[in-house]
């Protein structure tokens, strides 16, 4: 049996008196593409914090590839590509500058930089736009870029935080297909996390949490079926207790 590319078992985590997580657990296999879906403040970006080490957990354990991120954390750490919910290119840079910076980071050479540059801005259609100030961009250009400058590395195991909020639909969809085909075509494993329930489709899997706590995971239509309602939106409002 093939190792999990995210396992999360039972991870807590306060803010002095505030609880923001509390006992999370999930899964995400290499291939899988995994929305973790709540409102704003549920704990989404909390947990992304702690995945990262931005934050220490000190409770439960999170492993990234059978390396646990607290005791083996470089192991762990190199296996992913994160794209944050606060945007954090350099504006003032080119496109090419921003992406050259990020590729030394991982002490990759110059020459193999330039690769693996040409080969994600190709794929996210921005071939035109390398040397042009990020300043210059659309948001959700910038979005891409973010998205290429994260998948330069070669990591196993993406995560993105509320990557589409402020984008116009088709910038949206553009995104979200390009991550999905991404999945498919490199086995790479996904954890996006959004509050818009429209990003969802049926065959996907899904987590969701509110205040801290995952109230339920699996398949949409599993989800839906157990919550006898007719869709995510349904069971989503009825799961964390919105009113029609």
């Amino acid at each position: 049996m093939s190792v999990s590319a995210l396992s999360i078992k039972n991870v807590s985590h306060d803010f002095g008196d505030f609880k923001a997580l509390d006992k999370v657990s999930l899964e995400i296999r290499p291939g899988d593409f995994t929305v973790l879906l709540g409102l704003n403040g549920a704990g989404k970006t909390t947990l992304y914090s702690l995945i990262t080490r931005l934050y220490s957990n000190n409770s439960g354990s999170i492993e990234i590839y059978g390396h646990n991120v607290r005791s083996q954390s470089v192991n762990a750490l190199k296996h992913i590509g994160v794209v944050f919910q606060q945007p954090t290119l350099d504006l003032d840079l080119s496109v090419k500058e921003n992406l050259n910076y990020h590729s030394s980071l991982h002490g990759i050479s110059a020459l193999e930089a330039k690769k693996k540059i040409d080969k994600e801005i190709s794929r996210i259609n921005l071939d035109d736009k390398l040397k042009k100030k990020v300043r210059s961009l659309s948001g959700g250009q910038r979005r891409r870029v973010e998205i290429a400058r994260a998948l330069i590395h070669e990591p196993k195991l993406l995560l993105l935080d509320e990557p589409t909020v402020g984008l116009d639909i088709g910038s949206r969809q553009l995104i979200l297909n390009h991550v999905k085909t991404l999945c498919k075509k490199n086995k790479l494993a996904v954890l996006w996390a959004t509050h818009l329930i429209d990003e969802i489709d049926k065959g996907e899997k899904v987590v969701i949490i509110d205040k801290g706590k995952v109230l339920d995971s699996g398949g949409v239509e599993k989800i839906v079926k157990k919550t006898k309602t007719k869709n995510i939106r349904e069971a989503f409002n009825k799961l964390v207790g919105i009113k029609k």
